[in-house]
């Protein structure tokens, strides 16, 4: 039975193993690997990821990557292209094609089709010799020296190379199309990075009838009121011409009440907090978290451009978004 020890020394045998091989691959990284990106950038079409096996879940996840970093791709196995899935691969496409070995049989007989076609062909195997490697119109070797696995059979240092490869190539056409934070969030709506960077305040705060606001020289006891009205735990505190000139928050309330103030004759200003602070219409929810917990607040107005009240927005609504 082997001790903790044991189990241990062999995690850490593996890590260092695909870390070396990881490593190898940027001294690979030169002229080929140049040439695979403008293949990728000139595609007029989708990208197609093929693969068997270990190298089938490799491309699986490079197509997906490919596909959330502005580079249209998709998987397409190869046992059942040669049944049909073929014909979603058209001549504006640029095929990816992995395999350790570079002899997998179901990628090797499409290859004549494929170059029919007119497709440029961009392998990723570990055997420059290989007829994949061979007949493909660029190669990136991901050759290793050994695997992880004791017995030097299951894929393991071979497919995390390819997988780094792949990443190598998602990564680079990310940064030359010019792909943004926003690019990325819009191909991941349901994530939640897609939500702190798509939700606006905008979307969340609460305008009109639902904004809890009083003017100036509003007596302390119906700013209350409308604190409870509203149920934010603050309101606003507005002049004449509909500028943001304070806020009253439970908070202030407290220190009010500390204090010995008479609620029925204290007008707001006298223990409002002044000059708040703010978010501009446009702004994203984001925003609004990162300043809330910056000054550890709860809630937030918002004003316009012009500097208007038109908003409050809460630790609550964020959370109910997502955002948080």
């Amino acid at each position: 039975m082997l001790s903790d020890h044991d189990f241990c020394q062999l995690g850490r045998a593996v890590i260092t193993t695909e870390a070396k091989a990881v490593a190898a691959l940027s001294e690979r990284i030169g002229p080929e690997f140049a040439q695979a990106c403008r293949y990728l950038l000139a595609c007029q079409g989708r990208v197609v990821v093929l693969g068997m096996g270990k190298s089938g879940h490799i491309g699986g996840k490079l197509a997906a990557t490919l596909a959330s970093t502005g580079t249209p791709a998709f998987f397409v196995h190869p046992g059942e292209a040669s049944h049909g899935d073929l014909g979603m691969i058209t001549g504006d496409d640029v095929v990816i094609g992995l395999s350790h070995s570079g002899e997998t049989a179901e990628i090797n007989q499409i290859l004549p089709l494929l170059k029919r076609r007119g497709v440029d062909l961009i392998a990723i195997t570990g055997a420059s010799d290989s007829t994949l490697a061979k007949t493909a119109d660029v190669h990136l070797n991901v050759e290793v020296s050994e695997e992880a696995c004791p017995l030097g059979l299951a894929p393991t240092a071979s497919t995390t190379a390819s997988l780094a490869m792949g990443d190598a190539l998602a990564i680079a056409l990310l940064d030359a199309r010019g792909f943004t934070a926003d690019d990325f969030a819009r191909s991941h709506p349901g994530g939640r990075l897609g939500r702190r960077l798509l939700i606006y305040i905008d979307d969340l705060m609460h305008g009109g009838d639902q904004l809890p606001n009083v003017k100036l020289g509003t007596p302390l006891s119906q700013a209350l009121l409308e604190m409870t009205r509203q149920g934010l735990g603050m309101t606003a505190v507005s002049d004449a011409q509909g500028q943001l000139a304070g806020v009253f928050t439970d908070g202030d309330l407290r220190r009010a009440l500390d204090q010995g103030v008479d609620v029925h004759t204290t007008p707001i200003e006298a223990v409002m907090t002044a000059n708040p602070r703010r978010l501009t219409t446009g702004q994203l929810a984001a925003e609004a978290l990162a300043l809330m917990e910056a000054h550890s607040i709860n809630a937030l107005l918002v004003t316009n451009g012009d500097g208007e009240l038109v908003g409050a927005v809460n630790m609550h609504d964020l959370l109910r978004a997502g955002v948080m």
